[in-house]
């Protein structure tokens, strides 16, 4: 019968595993190969010792011609939106007035609606 070896590892040591999960870069695979230590342990490690679970932050460097082109195209994305939403409101209150005066009835086509007078 076989004893079953149990490993233990000071919290520094820990501690420095996942600093060089956060600040290194590494991924727990090398960690594994590194040190031996588990995916699964080293996930717990990272949950309980890494700073609000954050492994990189994430910084954008944008020239300003870059960002102003950004903005713009954010601009017009919200432009577009509302042109739509409107249209769509537009669209409907049409199909209710042709419905309402009898002229909207499904066309025999793929059954889409077809204008047709009664």
């Amino acid at each position: 019968m076989t004893k079953r070896m149990y490993k233990r590892y000071s919290e520094a040591f820990r501690i420095q595993v996942v600093r060089e999960y956060e600040r290194e870069g590494r991924s727990l695979s090398w960690l594994h190969r590194r040190y031996g230590v588990s995916h699964i342990t080293l996930k717990k490690w990272i949950q309980k010792y890494s700073r609000e679970g954050v492994r990189h932050e994430i910084m954008t460097i944008q020239r300003p011609e870059e960002r102003d082109r950004l903005k713009a195209l954010e601009a017009e994305n919200e432009r577009l939106k509302k042109l739509v939403a409107e249209l769509s409101l537009d669209k409907a209150m049409l199909e209710s007035i042709i419905e309402g005066e009898g002229l909207w009835h499904r066309g025999k086509k793929n059954g889409r609606p077809s204008l047709s007078r009664r």
